[in-house]
């Protein structure tokens, strides 16, 4: 295979609980509205979009991000209200090593701890490593964020390492970053997990 068809193009993945459509203008209300609770942002490099203008800006740098490949946003929608709750991406894509990183994400408070972010990750995870035949799936979060850091072994990634000073955030403040990756020959494992995880949760 070449290099190219290694390409992440934008796509639809539909689980049962979610949907992840290529990001667009049409999900900037929904977003909006999602976005408000401050504790989203807490450990997150982007600043808060505070008006509607903004958060239409931002989507429209993401859209801009999609069109050179250089980042697939999606928006994470709901299946019983077909309402965006947050958004999601693959982000750091290298097809010819075959390897990327889930990231980017964020998610309104009132779907934490339920079945939509297990499901988004699961989504993205068998589509990198099953249809589009990538080898290295990583994931990475703020040292400080042990939430994020357990949700993220939970999913059966195995923790790589800390970068230190990796990332300087809208504050100012120097980040330490949390690395981890799950690998091709880990992928079946990881799989027969989460939809175990995903058959006893609901909604």
């Amino acid at each position: 295979m070449t290099t190219q068809s290694f390409w992440v193009e934008p796509t639809m993945l539909e689980g049962t609980h979610v949907m992840l459509e290529p990001l667009a203008q049409k999900h900037a209300d929904d977003l909006f509205a999602a976005a408000q609770p401050d504790e989203i942002w807490e450990w997150l490099v982007a600043a808060q979009p505070k008006t509607r203008e903004e958060m239409r800006a931002w989507i429209q740098r993401a859209e801009q991000d999609i069109a050179s490949r250089k980042q697939l946003w999606f928006a994470i929608i709901v299946r019983a209200d077909n309402r965006a709750v947050g958004v999601t991406s693959y982000m750091d894509i290298h097809p010819k090593d075959r390897g990327l990183e889930i990231g980017g994400t964020w998610l309104t408070p009132a779907v934490w701890r339920t079945s939509i972010n297990t499901e988004c990750k699961y989504l993205l995870l068998r589509h990198a490593f099953e249809n589009l035949g990538y080898i290295r799936v990583q994931l990475k979060t703020d040292a400080r964020n042990l939430r994020s850091q357990r949700a993220i072994e939970r999913l059966g990634a195995i923790k790589e390492g800390v970068l230190r000073k990796h990332v300087i955030l809208h504050t100012g403040y120097q980040r330490d970053t949390v690395m981890f990756s799950i690998i091709d020959s880990e992928w079946a494992g990881v799989k027969a997990r989460l939809e175990e995880k995903l058959g006893q949760q609901t909604q």
